[in-house]
Formats: structure tokens, C-alpha cells, sequence
């Protein structure tokens, strides 16, 4: 237990030192000596538990609920009050109605409810908090040079508030913890609470009129969200007197139905799935950092992770069907929308949001092969999306844009970057990178149990194919006379990015191992039944591992002094590299861009379609929890 107590404190405490450390060099130092602590305690909790099934502990301090009471009002105060100011009345709203439920389940209800177990851990958690750990970690050591270069170099006029934002990022890191390891799901709420203001301030963080605005959006959501999750625990308070995450999922589920679902909504709204998305596009505006946070490994895992976690009482319920149908859906836009943008951080978005849908069809099915699929979808999502908007801050700042277009030949200009990108890429899309095999799982799941939301993975898998391929075709592109850029990029940039690049082959490289010792022991604790792959396919999967492998070794053994010709161009050619002789024999540069078919899949198109769509489908949801 205390190694999980650290995990939730030590970054808390960091980040009040880090608030009231002016000195730009030694908070630097800090946030490195804090970010490897973590990481190292991590893994040592990874070791420790491997051998352990589920473990519960009773902490029994009333003191620490009484505080948690505390700040929870006093950000709800904080967040009416930027309501008001702000004119945003419907946040200040839906805030003090979230404060009137609080009040009433904390001076009426609790004291007659027996909380046995506050904390565990078992191996969902554990992936839940090696995801958080590890990296988190990386995206802070990361975050070090990236905002000295961002305020420095490239964004000179915004105020310098690197205090402020590590100070947040470390916050959101203990409360990332805090909800991995809640058994009490008063507790699991306050962290959750936690991770919806840090996120506001974090995208608010150039105080700019547009990051204003995208952080409010952000706020209101999560906070209807937040509501939904408040109203579920006055139900399990009043009907049921059970507040503890285990005997709800070992409920009946005509008896929990109900607040499960509003948990489930909550989770949708916090998971950016439509209609709620446009929150997690708006989040671009923050720094890189900020954008790898909340997209991969941290807030949008946390609406997955409470959603996969009551799977068993979603399965087999109208309800269910219709969360499934929810990310059905999300999956089949979001990917289609992702085909339309050239705006690197934009597709990077767009296909967090579809993944993510993918996560919620799984976990609406409820079954044990679903669920299985899953998990593998987060921890594989998460190792290769955070590489990618790293990846992709590191090129804006170098490039100047992060324009797709723009990127076009980057494996010449900056070499090893590029090689990183591309591992990052076939990591959410080539066989047999671990995204490809989780959605093959998951496929399976969906045509065992649902075969009609197999339309919809269809679809949008092939739309993620095309999207994916383009992209990594503008970057493998070697056009003439490029400048080299690598230099530029600052080493405590590139380490972060090399350890990621590294984690994203090794755990698909470790794929057996991850799920013999950590998925399938979760699986079967629940569900009483284990999903694997067979030893022949693990054989193959291995095999082509290490074929794709050459690719980025090869790669990386491009010389510099290799000869390059000029694109034949059917004898139009001028003298000029690039250049050559069109109608009337005007010189013209030659230009390869990509298609994106903006008319068939533009975001103003299908955005809300698929939110319109959705809006029906959840409403249909909540009122099928309340006639199961």
C-alpha cells in the first residue's frame, strides 16, 4: 500500500515545489529528478505485483475524506466563479447543481455507509498506472526543453508560466494515480474531478481568446460529465449503500444498471466521444506536452478505463448495445474525418477520438474476448500516440508548421526524427504493431457477439489504412537538395522520444508475455475466462516483426553521400532539380500532394452528422438503463 500512496502523493508534493521554485535551471533539474523517480517506482511496483492477483486496502483516516470534501467545494467554487466571470453561465451552472448532489450524499448519506476497501490493485490498475508513470514521466522530461524553446524561440509573446504548467502537469499525474488505484469511488470521483480543472488550466495555458474559449468548452463537458458521475453516486448511496467499485461490478445489474450507465456517460464526455469531441480538438491549442497528456496515456484513458471496468454489468443489456453503438460510431467518423486533414496534431486528434471509440465498443459488448481487446487497445494506443505528438511538436518547432505537406521528405531533413514518426505510425496501423492486432481482436469479439457494429470496424479501419499510408508516404518521400535539421533538436527532446520509439516495438515484441502476465490474469479474474493468441500465430506475428523491423534500420543507414538523380519526368526535364517544362513551355516545379477529399469527408460535413447521430443514440442509452 505504500507504494501506491507514494505514487499519489510524490507528485503532488513535486508540484508544490516545483510552484514555489522561481529558478528556471533548478526547477529544470526537479521535474528530471521527479519525472525518473516516478518512472523508477513504477516499475518497481510493476515487478513487485506481477506474481499478486487483485489486492484491496482499508485506509482508514476520516480525516482524508473530509479534506477531499473540502477541495472538491472549493473547486467548485473556483470553477462558478470562472463561470460568472466569463459569461460561460451554464458551467457555473451545472457546477453548483454537481455541488447540491455532493452536499446531500456527504451530510445525509455517508456516515450510514460502510467503506471497506478504499484502495487495491490489480492488473488492470497496474497497466492503468505503468501507462501513467512511464509516460508521463517521459512527456515532463520532455516538456523541459520544449518550453524553454516555446517561450524563448517561437512564442515570445506569451507569458512565460512554466511554473503553472508544472505545477498542473504533476497534479494531473497524482490524480491519474488516484484513480487508477480507487476502490472507493467517492475517491475515484475527487481524482476524477482533479483531472477535468487541470485540463482546463493546461489548454488555457496561452490565455489567448481561442484557448480561452477551447478550454471552457472542455470544462463544460467533463463537468455535465462530472454531474452524471455525482447523480450515480447519489443512486448507489441511496438504493444500494454500496460506494466501492468491486461490489458494484459484483451487483446485480438490474440493481446497478442505472448509475453504471451514468458512469459510462461520464466516461464518454471525458474519452472526447461524439457528441463530446470537440473538446479534445480544441485542446491543439495548448502546448505539445499538453496534447500528448490528454490524448494518450492520461484524461482520455481514464473515460475508457471506468467504462471497460463495468463491462460485466454492460453485457448483454440494450444499454450496452447502445454505449457500443456510441463508439461504433465515433470510430466510423472520426476515422473518415482524419482522411480530410493535413493538420498534422488534427489527424493525430481524430484518431485518438476513433480509437478510443473503438475501446467503447469493446467495453459496451462487456465480454470477456472484448474486454481482452481492450485493454490491448489502451496500452498499445497509448505508447505510439504519445511518441506521434511528441514527434510532431518537435517538427512544428524545427519546421515551423505541422502542415503534412510540409513534412514531405523529412526523413532527409531530419533523419532520425523521421524514423521515430514512422515507427510511431506503424504502430497504430502495420501488422503486426500491436494496434493492428487488438483491432483484430476486437473484430473477432464484435462478430461473435454483435455482428452489425462489424460495418462500422470495417469502414473505419480502412479509412485508418488510408489515412496512415499518406502520411508516412509524404515523410519517406526524398526530394533534392534538403536541408539537415537534426541538430536542432534539443537531446532532452530526443530522449523521451528514442525511450517511446523503443516502447512502442517492444511491446508488441512482448506481446505474449504482456498478455499471459498482465491482460488475460484480469480477464480471467472477472470473467472467469482467458483470450489469447495461439502459439503459430505468435510465431508469425514475431516473424514479421522482425521483417517490418528493416524498414527503420534501414532507414537509419542512409548516407548522406548516396547519389541522387533528378525525377524522370518524360523528358520534360529542365537543369534545374524539381523543375520542368509544361504547356508552352513555361518552367514549372514539381509538386506532390497528397489527395484528402475534403468534399467527401470534411470536418463541417460529417462532424456533426456523426454528433447528431450520437446525441440520439446516448439519449436512447440513458433511457434504456432506466426500462432494463
Amino acid at each position: 500500500m505504500a507504494l501506491l500512496i507514494f505514487l499519489v502523493l510524490f507528485p503532488l508534493c513535486v508540484a508544490l515545489l516545483v510552484a514555489i521554485t522561481p529558478n528556471h535551471q533548478r526547477r529544470n533539474w526537479l521535474v528530471k529528478l521527479s519525472a525518473a523517480i516516478i518512472a523508477a517506482v513504477t516499475l518497481f511496483l510493476t515487478v513487485s505485483d506481477l506474481k499478486f492477483q487483485t489486492i484491496y486496502y482499508k485506509v482508514d483516516v476520516e480525516a482524508i475524506n473530509k479534506i477531499m470534501f473540502c477541495i472538491e467545494l472549493a473547486i467548485g467554487i473556483y470553477v462558478t466563479y470562472l463561470g460568472i466571470k466569463h459569461k460561460n453561465y451554464l458551467v457555473s451552472i451545472l457546477m453548483v447543481l454537481q455541488g447540491i448532489v455532493l452536499c446531500w450524499i456527504e451530510f445525509n448519506m455517508i456516515g450510514s455507509i460502510s467503506i471497506e476497501h478504499n484502495m487495491f490493485i490489480d492488473k488492470f490498475s497496474l497497466i492503468m498506472a505503468i501507462l501513467v508513470g512511464i509516460i508521463g514521466s517521459l512527456i515532463c522530461l520532455f516538456s523541459v526543453g520544449y518550453m524553454a524553446d516555446y517561450h524563448q524561440h517561437h512564442h515570445k509573446e506569451i507569458k512565460d508560466q512554466r511554473r503553472k504548467f508544472f505545477f498542473v502537469l504533476f497534479v494531473f499525474l497524482s490524480a491519474m494515480f488516484g484513480i487508477a488505484f480507487s476502490n472507493n469511488l467517492m475517491w475515484l470521483y475527487f481524482f476524477w474531478e482533479i483531472t477535468t480543472i487541470c485540463s482546463f488550466l493546461l489548454i488555457g495555458y496561452t490565455n489567448t481568446e481561442e484557448s480561452k474559449n477551447n478550454a471552457f468548452r472542455a470544462l463544460l463537458l467533463n463537468v455535465l460529465g462530472g454531474l452524471a458521475f455525482a447523480i450515480a453516486l447519489l443512486y448507489l448511496a441511496g438504493k444500494t449503500g454500496v460506494l466501492e467499485l468491486d461490489k458494484v461490478i459484483a451487483s446485480e445489474k438490474a440493481i446497478v444498471l442505472i448509475p453504471v450507465v451514468l458512469i459510462c456517460f461520464s466516461g464518454l464526455t471525458k474519452s472526447a466521444q461524439m457528441p463530446f469531441s470537440s473538446w479534445l480538438l480544441g485542446a491543439m491549442v495548448a502546448p505539445t506536452p499538453t496534447s500528448a497528456l490528454l490524448h494518450s496515456s492520461t484524461m482520455v484513458k481514464a473515460g475508457v478505463y471506468v467504462i471497460v471496468r463495468f463491462a460485466p454489468i454492460l453485457n448483454e443489456t440494450a444499454a450496452g448495445f447502445l454505449v457500443a453503438l456510441v463508439g461504433g460510431f465515433t470510430f466510423l467518423t472520426a476515422s473518415l474525418i482524419a482522411i480530410a486533414q493535413n493538420d498534422a496534431k488534427k489527424v493525430l486528434a481524430y484518431s485518438t477520438i476513433a480509437n478510443l471509440g473503438l475501446i467503447v465498443v469493446c467495453g459496451g459488448i462487456g465480454t470477456y474476448e472484448s474486454v481482452w481487446a481492450a485493454v490491448l487497445l489502451i496500452i498499445f494506443h497509448a505508447v505510439a500516440k504519445s511518441l506521434l505528438f511528441l514527434c510532431v511538436g518537435t517538427v512544428e518547432h524545427n519546421l515551423g508548421s505541422r502542415n503534412i505537406e510540409v513534412m514531405h521528405g523529412l526523413i532527409k531533413k531530419m533523419p532520425k526524427l523521421a524514423v521515430m514518426m514512422i515507427i510511431g505510425i506503424s504502430g497504430m496501423f502495420l501488422a503486426p504493431f500491436g494496434m493492428l492486432i487488438s483491432k483484430w481482436a476486437a473484430l473477432k469479439a464484435i462478430v461473435d457477439t454483435n455482428p452489425v457494429l462489424t460495418i462500422f470496424i470495417a469502414f473505419g479501419s480502412a479509412a485508418t489504412l488510408f489515412f496512415w499510408t499518406k502520411w508516412m508516404g509524404k515523410i519517406v518521400a526524398i526530394p533534392q537538395n534538403e536541408e539537415h535539421m537534426e541538430s536542432n533538436v534539443k537531446k532532452s527532446e530526443v530522449l523521451p522520444l528514442a525511450v517511446l520509439s523503443l516502447a512502442t516495438i517492444m511491446v508488441c515484441l512482448m506481446f505474449p508475455f504482456i498478455s499471459a502476465m498482465m491482460v488475460n490474469p484480469y480477464v480471467i479474474e472477472v470473467f472467469g475466462h482467458g483470450a489469447s493468441m495461439d502459439r503459430g500465430n505468435v510465431i508469425i506475428m514475431l516473424i514479421m516483426m522482425g521483417l517490418i523491423l528493416l524498414l527503420p534500420i534501414r532507414l537509419l543507414a542512409y548516407k548522406k553521400d548516396m547519389k541522387e538523380v533528378s525525377i524522370y519526368l518524360g523528358g520534360a526535364n529542365t537543369s534545374e532539380p524539381k523543375r520542368f517544362y509544361g504547356s508552352m513551355g513555361k518552367v514549372r516545379k514539381i509538386y506532390i500532394e497528397n489527395y484528402y477529399m475534403d468534399k467527401y469527408f470534411g470536418e463541417n460535413r460529417l462532424f456533426n452528422i456523426g454528433s447528431g447521430i450520437c446525441t440520439s443514440v446516448t439519449v436512447l442509452m440513458l433511457v434504456m438503463a432506466f426500462i432494463y
